[in-house]
């Protein structure tokens, strides 16, 4: 038995329409053959030809509208950039935010809800990462909802301790001012000179799914991301759930010797 034969009928249409995609042979923008068509081409089922476009919207390459068809994603993946997008210079050049520096410099157009800011008892794994108590409203717990071109892309819930938020902007208002956020924690003593991102994958709550319109069958990036400052004091949790078909990575670091 070859190879070709092995591999299940779904995905070997899958791989054949992804290198006609990534070799610019359906171009971005274009419309995919329609399930009959694609079922007729390679002698499969409507229901494998189907099964072989979710494969490919799984991986950001197509988008399926109703009423319309299936067409190749036009815009590019949202890349979040490791230790550049906490850096001072870009705050001062910009004034913005990470994320909304972030998605300007790619050229889209970002927007954040800020939906809740509240003192409550932290997650235990939280209160691991910051010392603080486990057992009382040791922190504010921020949750933010981010958007590009409109489209939902991330959700972020931040925990600042109530010893740095107390009297500050950080437990009261969605207007964190010039340098957004971490140029208040600056304000308060706390600049971030080290972050730690502890990256997983898994599949959507339903809360998650409806609120990012995430697909059946789409995972989630979960980012468990801690800032560190000066002193080495973490003084900053941010869990981030990210749609994987919309988000992509892009981190440079040092080697430790």
């Amino acid at each position: 038995m070859t190879t070709d034969e092995a591999e299940p009928a779904s995905r070997r249409v899958a791989r054949k329409l992804r290198r006609q995609i990534t070799e610019g042979l359906i171009p971005p923008g274009e419309r995919l053959p329609s399930e009959r068509t694609l079922a007729s081409q390679h002698g499969i089922a409507r229901n494998t030809a189907r099964e072989a476009i979710r494969l490919l919207a799984d991986e950001g390459l197509v988008d399926a509208e109703h009423g319309r068809g299936v067409f190749v994603r036009t815009k590019p993946r949202l890349l979040r950039f490791g230790s550049n997008r906490y850096s001072r210079s870009l705050r001062t050049e910009t004034g913005l935010s990470p994320y909304r520096a972030e998605v300007d410099k790619q050229g889209r157009l970002a927007s954040v809800d800020c939906t809740s800011i509240k003192r409550v008892t932290p997650p235990p794994n939280v209160a691991e990462r910051l010392g603080v108590s486990s057992t009382s409203p040791s922190v504010v717990r921020r949750e933010n909802w981010y958007y590009a071109d409109e489209e939902p892309m991330q959700v972020g819930v931040t925990y600042i301790p109530w010893t740095i938020a107390e009297g500050s902007v950080l437990g009261t208002s969605a207007d964190m001012g010039k340098g957004s956020l971490y140029a208040r924690f600056e304000e308060r003593g706390h600049a971030i000179t080290r972050i730690r991102e502890e990256v997983s994958a898994r599949m959507p709550t339903p809360d998650e799914a409806r609120g990012l319109r995430i697909p059946d069958g789409v995972p989630v990036l979960d980012i468990v991301h801690t800032g560190i400052d000066q002193d080495g004091t973490p003084f900053e949790v941010t869990q981030f759930i990210m749609r994987a078909d919309y988000n992509a990575l892009d981190y440079t670091m040092l080697v430790e010797d």
